[in-house]
């Protein structure tokens, strides 16, 4: 085998081997091909030297040519990273080794001329740019933005004119997202740019499917009829040996939320693992997260063994707390994903992860962040807190395992940052229009262009997004006749200073005084609430409030006065495909072998601890004993049951992500809406939807499956989409990226609420029809205009935000019977249902985002009750029995008599004989109210007679028109209302009577009240339309279809639910006394009890 050092200089050689033993897997396959000059994507674990691998043989290119002669004043080698952080460290780690080679060529007597690495991020300082454009360093460590800014300034294009090697370090984090869809236009462009053939070197720790990143990576100049992207993949594999575990709390059991008991015993454990290992990186979800477990972590080990790390605190701040981490200053650093890529924060010992982080990738990132060098072993600790994040805890864990990589996407010729590349190009070269859609098309994700799209973008910046307002948001000059495209005035300096694909969120700067130092920054709505002397925490250190202006907030340290935690506004990341397939798998695993017993040895062999194992299958089982099933990927449930306020709660258990469910459940709320003309509150999660459906809804269960029509989902998701909160702010991002509205406006950040404004306006011109007054909308759909901006917001939403074409798949899968659908009404939530009902904010899919205000915090959370035969999903026979006779009028004299007779409509003799024992009683009272010409007895139909009060007739004759009236004929009551029809009469008559007994089938009212079975029919859907009554199952033993009142039914269910209960209450101490004295025969008198009684008690005690 050759010797992968051989082709380096003898200079690099030697200094490499007085470095390290040998080259990695990564390094000794990846050199060959970057000698070669061919692009070369590695694709290796974190730690495993890919760095050194792309960056040692420029290096050795520029000793060569130092050795040789002088180094010529120009750029050779950029390099991008995706954070600024992680371009600083680049920046410190080669600086090492050129001093080494410097220090070495010195010794050999062959001194080595300076190689100048400068980095360029948005945090270099004026004068360093300067010196930059001045004198261009050989090697340069950018990040995106800051390239872009490069190739559209005159002087950044200048210096990049001979870049030859141009290295993409974890290209994982970009290629998935708009921001990779900007860098692909952003290395075509400098390929057009250089006059030297450039290599392109591509880094990343995590690659699925490697392929397309490898396509990503070199662009379609460089791919191959059959798809084959023409450069070496060095795949060293993404795993390597990690101790990964689950930490299950030891004496509490998980829930549905985590208690206050469970979080300080957690943190207590985090505790104890941080004091037996030198550094600990504690990874959680939010920045708001991050600064409460500081907090509280601070007391346990003292603050000065803590720090914070996220992206809302400043980079002096953030670069402060990774020193101390890397020099050992601190034993613990509580981070977001601002630490999850590779910045160099030395040896990290273990790694814990708080909940789940929603995709195996992430989970391998961070892990692999400890035993981060060559030949380490990473390690690292899930901590679950709810029964959920237990079951997504061990999928995660299994797939890792298994081997199992999410797959990443690349977004599709996104149009905004098309329209942003467009005026960059367009500012620093007059362009053909044809030639720079080459150019675009080069670009991967950009292939399939389609040129009318092209167009559409390039006459939007030539014309403005809003013709009506003119050109003046116009940046280009189009000739239409000649193909050519020339910026305006002003077109470089809103490229430069409103770079890059990076969403902007609303968000204030807070400034310590009287440094005047920049702290951090946290969300408008917190800074807008806050006032002066409120004292918050931000970087693990407390701030008091001196003022608030516009967009800043001032403050000054609060020498540790106890602070409150600030809150940021987000979307939530969605869970992977990969991850939900992983827990449907799960479950399923888990259900088939409860039958045989071996659930919880099935998950010891899989390598989880017993403890977790035990727990994760309780909570299977409990599940199930409601609902009879496990929702899975391939068996979708709905489950309805009350809340506490009367009204209904519908859970569909759908464990497909929250991008699949958010479409489903938006497309829900939107067919519900209009078929009921009800606006319902909505949730969806990773598992599931909720829909409250109030008291006034009703449908049959099975129905929830067959509102959205396939062939309609899209045309109901776009309505859906347009009238919450998700399209607006999806438009103003968009609208930023394209130049449309501008984030930076003489020097100078917009205010977030200038921001909206502008964003709103420019909305309500292009788009009026979604601004306008709701008193003026036409009825029907919204027509969406064909405008890129809209076109490219809207697609955001739906595949983006949501994955409407998952969604579309689900429904052809139920459609095709390849998924099983079931709906249970559940006399109580099932365990499966805990979580989405105490959904965080932004799951809801209203903009109704007040906690305290959602139907679905109204219902009673409890465990599932003791083992039973019996399904718990079914009403217990006494409960109906007791409900139907408590619905029933009650009578003691003639009002009361009169009361119920007006309450019915009519009361069939067949009733007044229902209670012998009050029999006589009616008679008397109804006697009464005859003689004084307030009830009569009516005849109708061929055997129908009824006691009917004297109000009622009107209504008896509309629905019966040859009924007679006994004695003679009454005289009519006036209501002074219009005549009813036959078919209200009946519907008025049904309902009257559904209010007053349990449940029925329609023949059973149908032959109580002497109507014919299709008039009842059509009276019981009507009123189930309107929420009334309910269908279903209900009376144990009855197969057949019934209906019931809805508040009937409630009462039903909390009875049947509390004669349970009341079956396990604990009996007073008394009872049990007495029931031991006598189950222990104590009572008996001995001389009492024969030979056979002796033997039984002795038999008893053993």
């Amino acid at each position: 085998m050759n010797d992968p050092l051989s082709s380096f200089h003898p200079l690099v050689r030697e200094w490499f081997t007085g470095q390290f033993v040998a080259p990695t897997d990564a390094q000794a396959e990846g050199w060959p091909a970057i000698s070669e000059g061919r692009h070369t994507l590695i694709a290796a674990p974190t730690g495993s030297g890919k760095t050194l691998a792309a960056f040692l043989k420029c290096l050795d290119g520029l000793v060569r040519q130092g050795l040789e002669g002088e180094i010529p004043d120009k750029t050779q080698v950029v390099y991008v990273s995706p954070l600024k952080a992680l371009s600083n460290d680049i920046h410190r780690n080669l600086m090492t080794p050129l001093r080494d080679l410097q220090d070495l060529a010195e010794a050999r007597g062959t001194p080595l001329p300076d190689i100048r690495v400068a980095v360029r991020t948005g945090d270099t300082p004026q004068s360093e740019r300067q010196r930059m454009a001045k004198k261009p360093p050989h090697v340069l460590v950018t990040t995106p933005e800051s390239f872009f800014i490069l190739l559209t300034s005159e002087s950044g294009r200048r210096g990049l004119k001979n870049v030859s090697t141009l290295i993409i370090d974890e290209l994982h984090a970009v290629a998935d997202d708009k921001r990779g869809s900007h860098l692909s236009i952003s290395m075509e462009r400098l390929a057009e740019l250089s006059d030297e053939q450039i290599t392109r070197i591509g880094l990343s720790a995590t690659q699925n499917p490697i392929e397309e990143i490898g396509r990503f990576l070199v662009g379609m100049d460089n791919i191959g009829t059959e798809g084959k992207p023409d450069c070496t993949i060095v795949d060293t594999g993404h795993a390597r040996e990690i101790d990964l575990e689950i930490e299950m709390p030891k004496e509490d059991e998980l829930g549905p939320i985590a208690s206050h008991e469970l979080w300080d015993r957690t943190l207590d454990c985090i505790v104890e693992l941080t004091k037996e290992h030198r550094t600990t990186l504690l990874f959680v979800n939010t920045r708001r997260l991050v600064e409460r477990l500081a907090h509280q972590l601070s007391g346990k080990i003292g603050e000065e063994q803590i720090v914070a790390h996220h992206g809302s605190m400043s980079h002096e701040r953030r670069h402060e707390a990774e020193r101390k981490l890397k020099e050992g200053e601190v034993k613990l650093c509580v981070a977001t994903a601002s630490l999850e890529l590779g910045i160099d924060i030395g040896a990290i010992d273990l790694v814990c992860q708080i909940g789940s982080p929603r995709s195996v990738s992430i989970l391998v990132q961070r892990i692999g962040r400890s035993g981060h060098h060559v030949g380490g072993t990473p390690k690292g600790r899930l901590f679950p807190l709810t029964r959920d994040e237990l079951i997504e805890s061990m999928a995660l864990v299994r797939a890792f395992r298994h081997g199992v990589l999410d797959a990443l996407t690349i977004p599709e010729w996104p149009l905004d940052v098309l329209a942003q590349q467009i005026v960059a190009e367009c500012a620093s070269r007059d362009c053909g229009e044809d030639e720079l859609l080459d150019l675009v098309r080069r670009a991967y994700p950009y292939r399939d262009l389609p040129r009318e799209r092209y167009a559409e973008t390039v006459k939007m910046l030539a014309e403005g997004p809003a013709p009506r307002e003119g050109r003046r948001r116009a940046y280009i000059h189009r000739d239409v006749v000649n193909g050519q495209l020339k910026a305006r005035r002003g077109a470089r300096i809103a490229a430069l200073t409103n770079a890059g694909a990076i969403p902007d969120n609303a968000s204030y700067d807070v400034i310590a005084e009287p440094e005047n130092t920049f702290v951090g920054q946290v969300d408008e709505d917190f800074a807008i609430e806050s006032m002066r002397g409120q004292i918050f925490q931000l970087g693990n250190t407390a701030w008091k409030i001196r003022r608030l202006m516009q967009g800043k907030v001032l403050v000054e340290d609060a020498h540790g006065q106890p602070p409150t935690i600030p809150f940021w506004f987000g979307e939530a990341p969605g869970r992977t495909t990969e991850l939900s397939d992983e827990v449907s798998d799960l479950r399923h695993g888990i259900y088939e072998r409860l039958d045989s017993g071996g659930s919880v040895a099935w998950l010891t062999e899989e390598g989880f601890g017993r403890d977790a194992a035990e727990q994760a299958v309780a909570y299977i089982e409990e599940g199930i004993r409601i609902l009879g099933t496990v929702p899975t990927k391939k068996r979708i449930v709905a489950e309805r049951f009350f809340d506490e306020s009367g009204g209904m709660q519908l859970v569909v258990h759908s464990p497909y992500g929250s991008r699949i469910n958010k479409a489903w459940g938006f497309a829900l709320r939107k067919e519900i809406c209009r078929t009921f003309d009800f606006e319902l509150q909505a949730a969806a999660t990773e598992d599931g939807i909720n829909l409250s459906l109030g008291p006034s809804l009703s449908f049959p269960l099975e129905d929830v499956f067959k509102y959205v029509p396939l062939a309609k989902v899209e045309k109901i998701l776009t309505q859906a989409v347009l009238q919450v909160p998700l399209f607006p702010i999806r438009w103003r991002w968009d609208a930023s990226r394209a130049l449309a509205i501008l984030r930076f406006t003489n020097g100078k950040k917009t205010p977030p609420a200038l921001l909206r404004m502008r964003s709103d306006d420019l909305l309500a011109a292009v788009f009026p029809e979604q601004v306008m007054c709701q008193d003026n909308a036409m009825p029907g759909d919204v027509e969406v205009p064909d405008h890129p901006l809209v076109f490219e917001t809207m697609r955001d939403a739906l595949h983006e935000a949501m994955d409407m074409d998952g969604f579309k798949q689900v429904l052809e899968d139920i459609s095709d019977g390849r998924v099983e659908i079931l709906a249970r009404d559940t006399t109580q939530p099932s365990v499966f249902s805990h979580q989405i009902l105490n959904a965080m904010p932004y799951a809801f899919l209203d903009e109704d985002n007040e906690i305290g205000e959602r139907r679905s915090r109204a219902v009673a959370l409890r465990r599932a009750l003791p083992e039973d035969q019996r399904d718990l999903a079914s009403l217990d026979a006494a409960a109906i029995r007791d409900a139907a006779r408590d619905a029933w009028p009650l009578i003691r004299d003639a009002d009361e008599l009169h009361d119920a007779l007006l309450t019915l409509g009519v009361m069939p003799l067949e009733d007044v004989h229902r209670d012998p024992e009050q029999s006589d009683n009616l008679h008397v009272w109804f006697d009464r109210l005859v003689s004084t010409g307030r009830a009569s007895i009516a005849t109708y139909g061929e055997t129908g007679k009824a006691w009917v009060a004297t109000e009622s007739v009107p209504l008896v004759l509309a629905a019966f028109p040859e009924a007679t009236f006994e004695p003679g004929r009454v005289t009519l009551w006036q209501t002074g209302e219009e005549p009813l029809t036959q078919d209200d009469a009946e519907r008025i008559l049904v309902r009257s009577r559904t209010e007053c007994i349990g449940p029925f089938t329609a023949d059973e009212i149908a032959d109580a009240l002497r109507i014919r079975r299709g008039a009842a029919e059509i009276a019981l859907a009507r009123l189930e339309g309107t929420g009334n009554i309910l269908r279903g199952r209900f009376t144990p033993g009855k197969e057949v279809e019934e209906f019931c009142d809805r508040r009937i039914l409630a009462r039903i269910h909390r009875e049947t639910i509390g004669r349970l209960r009341r079956e396990i209450e604990p009996v007073p101490p008394a009872t049990f006394m007495r029931f031991l004295i006598a189950w222990q025969r104590a009572s008996t008198p001995w001389n009492a009890c024969d030979e056979e009684d002796w033997l039984a008690i002795i038999e008893q005690l053993e």
